[in-house]
């Protein structure tokens, strides 16, 4: 018998094995990281055609890197271990949520491993293409909230692998294609809100395995079809407002899968409630669908339900006691013919018009609503729980309601009522002291988060007395105020609305639609209403106007979603009836006048009231109480105050009793200290001089402006303190100063800021400046915008700061005569010369603050006895003679994107023309210095006087080139900025009034600089 022996191998040798065979991996790995040339063409061509600019083709599209990949919602996906590992290719794109504005491309079919294209919300247009059908790969197509027309291509049932198809809200049209009964694997077909016509096709019976289909918002025709019984696995289905007529298919019970069902707002013959033999539902929604008859008794069996909604139905009879079993979070019985007593058992839901017995109270527990839940009323015809004994004598006989606004507003002789109560899924609201109340019923569903009931300006307001619009109240399914006890007679109704939860701007935040219904004394007034459609666009004001006849002291007004509308624009939840205001005056009858006071009396009360005045103030002259005082807190008392408040001696203990070692800036306004809260939190507090007049008027405007507003790109205040003469705010710290610091100031104070942090503070600033023209609720000129008042934190993020020169941009008013404040160098020349104040006058400041930023020089300077100069002049006396690439800052380089630097100098340019006209709007801005839209090729020239003697010595002063003959006595004179404020005739100061972080520099500093 032979032996074999086993010769290991040495450890070190195993080891080196190991590497060598990392390193060929590494190798492999590295290689499989290549897109083929044709793939990255077609993403060339795909990128031109959706206009999607910031797709960077020096970068690898599979390197899992930005801009390849950023978020879930703009990501492109590649699948890089196919064909054993040597190539990638392009498995999924992802450009969710930004407002692209080109076309859907064909070219996605030339990447053959495409299996997700994710285009929901942006701003598309066109048709969908038919070459889309030749993909092979293909599982989702989602092109949700958009504005795409026309029909399906027949071709998109070739699709074989397709799993999953949204086209919701959008404009699409047609009948929908047979062919798509051929997509054999399809889960979820979503077709809401869009203009599908016809019926739907019987090849549908043949997409057994659909577990999600949504209908509503289209016009189909015909009932609903008996063949759904053939989608067996369908877990959820939405027909809402479809233009299917009922009854309900008896073959739904067969669908024992369902979780989730909705049926809403059906037309057709009265029927029964559905035989549903599903145990798992958790969602059942049958609104509005001409049910009749009882509610069965096998709803008690469905132990997963949460949602149960029959509201506006006609089911009698009692309630089943055994339904006290099921455990639900919802329940909605509005508007059926209920009877029996209110079950005790029932703790919260929506039982409101019925006809229950008894006199319940309309809101006997927080969340159950049971106004006119019975059909008694008391003698005044009032609905009975309202437990209102007797109307006053004079009666009612006018209502103005302010809806969702937290203040009254008075317009001319009306004063609108405050109406802010938050609201809840099934609430009841009284005023008991003016006689009128609301009740709201339903859920925003699919929305994720708690419903709010009061909706806050999103848009920009083009209206007169924005005041009324600013909120609006708004309801999930039903709304309906109630005046009582009006006198009888005939009534004007104005309704009011204005759409401010949508945009009017090219983004997908303007592509919502609101759909609702309205009814006075149960009469439609007006069908699938529209507010955008009744006055053209978002953020306008409409006035509808009807004549009401009231005969039992009531008044009732409705307003209800049918289903209709978009659903998810800008985000789900988004629908459903919103009002801003109410007014209901007299029509045709005067009202009662008040009791008449004779001459006598009158002349009684004068002089009584005379005498009690005059010794009023002489007790008040005798205990010395008439000295000046400052108006400071009784200004503050008018504003509405979103900010906190803090005591002198927290603002005393963080900074150190204001410490000379905590002081970071100092200005005309008054001081400015670094402290720290007992919590930790890093502040810059903002001291007002005591003898500061003017800083006390801007100290009351900015507590005004910014309080309300915020923005990543705003400094956000904490808030005040005013004890004494001490009148302070509190602002967050800014770690990196301002940007005239860091850029402008001296050495040692400078950061250094290469090309792409510029670019990135200057498109922030932009996008701070429109938000406050375009996008915040009060729409603002900020009116002082340059480099001291644009702060930078530890990241180097901008954040517009200093609003105590800031106006409200008033459409109507543009003309400034009383006061004009700004800084010299940066006011746009019709502002400075005339007055005349617009949002362009920020563009032209910005545009100023640009070139500073390229330039990394100071737009204002003086020479001692020679001229002063302007950066502004230099760079257009360099575009005259096409030498732009001299305005660059020398310490940037060559490290630099030319594209971006020559760009960014043009649209600074462009913002400050002399014409008013010619600059573009912040938002344009953002657009081109983001290279989502084009600078224009052609920018209309401003006059500059160019001389070579005058060229010659601009270049010297920008390049820092100073003669050595300068005379030694000037060579301190100071190079600053000047800051004013107006009152005609001007007058001024030599620095700022305002600046939070003030900076001052010499001339000695400019000549040393390197």
């Amino acid at each position: 018998m032979s032996c074999f022996r086993v010769r290991l191998i040495p450890p070190s040798t195993l080891l080196l094995l190991l590497l060598l065979l990392c390193l060929v991996a590494f190798a492999v790995t590295g290689a499989a990281q290549q897109l083929p040339d044709d793939e990255e063409q077609a993403l060339r061509v795909i990128a031109k055609v959706l206009n999607k600019m910031s797709w960077d083709f020096t970068v690898n599209p599979c390197s899992n890197e930005p801009p390849w990949v950023t978020s879930d919602d703009d990501s492109v996906e590649c699948d890089c271990f196919m064909s054993n590992g040597t190539v990638c290719h392009v498995t999924s794109i992802s450009l969710k949520s930004q407002s692209l504005q080109g076309t859907l491309p064909p070219d996605f079919v030339k990447l053959p491993y495409i299996q997700n294209i994710d285009l929901s919300r942006n701003y598309l247009s066109g048709s969908l293409p038919p070459q889309w059908g030749a993909l092979q790969n293909i599982v989702n197509i989602s092109l949700l909230g958009n504005r795409l027309t026309g029909p399906i291509p027949k071709e998109f049932g070739n699709m074989s692998t397709l799993l999953s198809l949204v086209v919701e809200m959008n404009h699409l049209s047609g009948e929908l294609p047979q062919e798509l009964g051929k997509l054999r694997q399809i889960q979820r077909l979503l077709l809401t809100s869009n203009n599908f016509t016809g019926e739907l096709p019987f090849t549908f019976a043949n997409l057994s395995t659909l577990q999600d289909v949504r209908l509503g918002d289209n016009h189909f025709t015909g009932k609903i079809p008996d063949f759904i019984r053939s989608w067996t696995n369908l877990t959820k289905l939405v027909i809402q407002a479809s233009g299917l007529q009922g009854p309900i298919p008896s073959s739904i019970r067969v669908l024992e899968r369902l979780t989730d069902l909705r049926i809403t707002d059906l037309n057709g013959t009265e029927a029964l409630f559905p035989n549903l033999t599903t145990s798992v539902i958790e969602t059942l929604i049958l609104r509005n669908c001409n049910l009749v008859g009882e509610l069965p008794r096998y709803l008690r069996e469905l132990a997963s339900l949460k949602v149960l909604d029959v509201s506006f139905n006609k089911i009698g009879g009692v309630i089943p006691d055994s339904y006290r079993n099921l455990d639900l979070d919802e329940l909605y019985l509005t508007g059926n013919l209920l009877t029996g007593p209110v079950p005790n058992w029932i703790k919260k839901g929506d039982l409101s018009f019925n006809n229950f017995t008894g006199i319940p109270a309309c809101q006997p527990r927080t969340e159950l609503n049971l106004f006119t839940s019975t059909s008694v009323t008391n003698n005044s015809g009032v609905a009975s729980c309202l437990k209102v004994s007797h109307c006053p004598k004079r009666g009612r006989y006018n209502l103005y309601i302010n809806c969702g606004g937290g203040q009254e507003v008075t317009i001319g002789s009306r004063t609108y009522m405050v109406d802010n109560d938050p609201g809840s899924r099934a609430r009841f609201f009284e005023n008991h002291d003016s006689y009128w109340g609301y009740s709201s019923t339903g859920e925003f569903m699919d929305d994720g988060s708690s419903d709010s009931l009061i909706a806050s300006n999103q848009s920009k307001l083009s209206i007169e007395n924005p005041q009324l619009y600013m909120n609006a109240r708004l309801a999930p399914t039903s709304l309906t105020y109630y005046a009582y006890c009006l006198m009888t007679g005939n009534y004007t109704v104005h309704l009011h609305f204005a759409e401010i939860i949508f945009t009017g701007d090219e983004s997908y935040r303007s592509l919502g639609r609101r759909v609702f219904n309205v009814f006075i004394q149960g009469k439609m007034a007006l069908q699938d209403f529209n507010i955008e459609d009744a006055v053209g666009g978002a953020g306008k004001a409409t006035e509808q106007n009807f004549t009401a006849s009231v005969t039992n002291g009531t008044l009732e007004i409705r307003f209800y979603w049918a289903g209709k509308g978009t659903n998810a624009i800008p985000d789900r939840g988004v629908y459903g009836p919103l009002i801003s205001a109410i007014t209901v005056d007299p029509l045709d009858f005067e009202p009662p006048e008040d009791s008449k006071i004779s001459a006598g009396v009158v002349v009684g009360i004068v002089v009584s009231i005379a005498f009690v005045v005059i010794l009023i103030v002489g007790i008040l002259w005798w205990r010395g109480c008439f000295r000046r005082r400052d108006t400071t807190e009784q200004d503050l008392k008018g504003l509405d105050l979103q900010t906190g408040s803090f005591t002198l001696r927290q603002i005393k203990a963080a900074t150190s009793n204001f410490s000379p070692d905590n002081k970071i800036g100092e200005g005309g306004f008054g001081s400015v200290y670094k402290g720290l809260l007992a919590d930790g939190t890093i502040i810059a507090v903002k001291q007002l001089s005591a003898k500061s007049k003017q800083g006390n008027r801007e100290f009351v405007n900015e507590i005004g402006m910014i309080s309300g507003l915020q923005h990543p790109h705003l400094v956000k205040l904490y808030g005040c303190c005013i004890e004494g003469n001490q009148l302070l705010l509190v602002y967050e710290y800014m770690e990196n100063n301002s940007l005239a610091r860091a850029l402008l100031g001296p050495k040692e104070c400078q950061l250094h800021l290469d090309w792409k942090t510029r670019q990135k503070i200057c498109v922030g600033i932009a996008r701070g400046l429109a938000y406050l023209h375009e996008e915040s609720r009060l729409k603002i000129v900020h009116r002082d915008i340059k480099a001291t008042n644009v702060l930078l934190d530890k990241h180097l993020n901008p954040k517009i700061s200093d609003f105590g020169l800031a106006k409200l941009d008033e459409e109507d008013n543009t003309h400034i005569s009383t006061r004009i404040a700004g800084t010299f160098g940066y006011m746009a020349p019709e502002y400075a010369m005339r007055g005349y104040l617009t949002d362009k006058a920020d563009v032209y400041s910005f545009g100023i603050v640009a070139l500073e930023i390229v330039s990394g020089q100071c737009n204002t300077s003086y020479r001692g006895k020679q001229e002063s100069f302007y950066l502004l002049d230099w760079a257009h006396v360099l575009r005259e003679r096409g030498d732009l690439m001299e305005l660059i800052d020398p310490r940037l380089g060559a490290d630099f994107n030319k594209d971006e630097v020559m760009a960014m100098i043009h649209v600074a340019l462009l913002c400050t023309h002399v014409s008013p006209a010619i600059r573009p709007s912040m938002s344009a801005v953002v657009s081109m210095l983001e290279g989502k839209a084009n600078v224009p090729a052609s920018i209309p020239e401003n006059t500059v006087a160019d001389d070579d003697k005058k060229y010659k010595a601009m270049r010297k002063h920008f390049r820092g080139i100073v003669e050595e003959e300068e005379e030694r006595d000037e060579s301190k004179k100071q190079v600053h900025h000047h800051s004013m404020s107006i009152d005609a005739p001007w007058t001024g100061s030599s620095t700022s009034t305002n600046d939070l972080y003030p900076m001052l520099l010499d001339s000695d500093y400019w000549r040393n600089r390197e």
